[in-house]
């Protein structure tokens, strides 16, 4: 067995699973999302959040995959732009995913998790005075 297909049948496992992944993953999502739905929450919210995770999961497999095919064994200027095209949706789709599921843009979350903490500081010294006032 060449290299190549040795590389070939690697890049194919990986899109095996990256399948496996979304289509597995995204069914249990939406079972979750079927047995969790509430008045308050709605099916279509839960569905679509526990979709995204496997479907975002599944896209970088399948993007490994791509980038194993086209290094090594398809180096035409045609297949690098469509590797290119690729992974500019995988970035588009996850960005809009993860802000989407999470509330926040993913430069956002450092910065929202410290305004978190220093707000929870800020109550944790107002509450200090009144603890030792009423001892």
């Amino acid at each position: 067995m060449e290299f190549t297909e040795v590389v070939e049948a690697i890049a194919l496992a990986f899109e095996v699973v990256g399948i496996f992944i979304i289509t597995v993953g995204g069914a249990i999502g939406i079972g979750s999302a079927a047995r969790q739905a509430t008045s308050r929450i709605s099916f279509y919210e839960l569905a679509r959040a526990g979709f995204a995770r496997p479907l975002l999961l599944g896209l970088e497999v399948l993007v490994a995959a791509d980038i194993i095919d086209t290094i090594v064994v398809d180096r035409t200027l045609e297949s690098t732009a469509a590797l290119g095209l690729l992974v500019v949706i995988r970035v588009v789709l996850s960005l809009s995913l993860g802000a989407e599921t999470e509330g926040v843009l993913p430069w956002r979350r450092a910065q929202l998790a410290v305004q978190r903490e220093a707000v929870a500081a800020q109550a944790a010294e107002r509450a200090k005075p009144d603890a030792a006032g009423t001892a």
